[in-house]
């Protein structure tokens, strides 16, 4: 028996990769990975007025991560839209091992070699990541309407990994695309030939840095 997904009708599907609010954690620059860190004050704010302007794309559906930052931030969105929030714990955070809790100077002093390859001990390697949410996301899209609109709440390491491996991009040029900001967002189309196009990227940017999970090459 074959494992082989049947073939989508083509269509004009659009997927939101939407990223989390600000968090303490965040702000603290700790990795906050699978730990299961709340929006603050300010991420609840993002939250709603990102909704607001999401809304505005009328998406048809709404999946999110588990995790109470991005649960909560889809929720912002399903009050305006009406819309009800699916859950795929395959589009958690990146986990971080033994780096999780931990500031980002605090795993630049204590673990210097694997800070340089941005591998955290215990945790999950780029790969594994985008694997697992890559196929998250194309279980999503292969029950989604030709015309269907989705958005997805997530995070900013598995969301940029995640994109990279719908979208084709071959692992050495990941680094490439930069991280998402708090609240932002990126737009990917379904093109003729059943592919996907990168159609916007962090998108409702604030004149903030990128407070993430992410590879600080990725962010900025």
């Amino acid at each position: 028996m074959s494992d082989a997904r049947p073939a989508r009708e083509p269509g004009r599907r659009r997927l939101v990769l939407w990223r989390h609010g600000q968090t303490a954690w965040n702000v603290e620059r700790r990795f906050q990975g699978k730990t299961d860190i709340p929006l603050d004050e300010t991420g609840i704010e993002q939250a709603r007025r990102a909704a607001r302007l999401l809304a505005g794309l009328r998406p048809t559906a709404l999946l999110s991560s588990p995790l109470r930052r991005a649960a909560d931030t889809a929720q912002a969105l399903a009050e305006v839209t009406g819309l009800p929030v699916g859950y795929d714990r395959d589009l958690i955070e990146r986990d971080g091992g033994a780096w999780e809790g931990l500031t980002s100077r605090e795993i630049r002093e204590r673990y210097p070699v694997e800070h340089a390859a941005w591998q955290p001990p215990g945790g999950e390697t780029s790969a594994q990541v985008a694997k697992r949410v890559g196929a998250a996301l194309e279980r999503a899209l292969d029950d989604l309407p030709p015309t269907g609109q989705l958005v997805v709440a997530s995070h900013g390491a598995a969301l940029r990994l995640g994109m990279s491996h719908l979208i084709g991009l071959p692992e050495e040029v990941w680094e490439r695309l930069g991280g998402l900001s708090n609240c932002c967002w990126s737009v990917i189309t379904e093109m003729r030939d059943g592919g996907w196009r990168l159609a916007e990227h962090n998108a409702g940017t604030l004149p903030e840095p990128v407070l993430s999970d992410d590879r600080p090459d990725a962010g900025a």
